[in-house]
């Protein structure tokens, strides 16, 4: 996990809420504070953090990690944020992509030749968690000369029936 300003601040504010409760328990502040260290993961983790993940898409990021890639495909998207800001795959050949990700799962299309292109390389990166997200999260890799030359995340919106 990876500690971003948004979950420390987070943190502190469910503290400082915690304490503020505490003290109209218990008016001994050294007591107030030691409840509320206790507390504070607790109220996180099983009050706060669910309601994030209900009705925001908010997650924890992590760094790309080629076996959780290979082995938890419906977790890509917790990887994509260093893939994409960092352009770790920026200058490497197709055989290099292919060997850390795995055969591209689809090719993307392309106007000029108005058919799907080879050098266009498509990842599914699943599903972002959120009660109101319905899109798919998608990694594009563009290749010319059989390098890399951009990356782009986007979304493709899925229609349940």
């Amino acid at each position: 996990m990876i500690y971003t300003p948004t979950f420390i601040v987070l943190l502190i504010i469910v503290f400082i809420l915690v304490w503020l409760f505490t003290n109209t328990i218990d008016k001994r502040k050294w007591l107030s504070f030691l409840i509320s260290l206790a507390l504070t993961p607790i109220v996180y983790y099983y009050v706060l953090y669910p309601l994030i993940n209900i009705f925001s898409d908010y997650h924890h990021q992590k760094h790309f990690d080629q076996a959780a890639w290979v082995s938890k495909p419906a977790l890509r998207y917790e990887m994509s944020n260093e893939m994409v800001e960092k352009n770790i795959f920026l200058g490497k050949t197709k055989a290099e992509v292919e060997a850390t990700l795995g055969k591209p799962e689809w090719f993307g299309w392309d106007d000029a030749i108005k058919s799907n292109s080879k050098d266009k390389w498509n990842y599914n990166l699943g599903f972002k968690p959120g009660a109101l997200n319905m899109n798919q999260e998608c990694l594009e890799l563009v290749f010319e000369n059989n390098t890399v030359v951009s990356t782009k995340q986007y979304q493709l919106e899925t229609k349940f029936e």
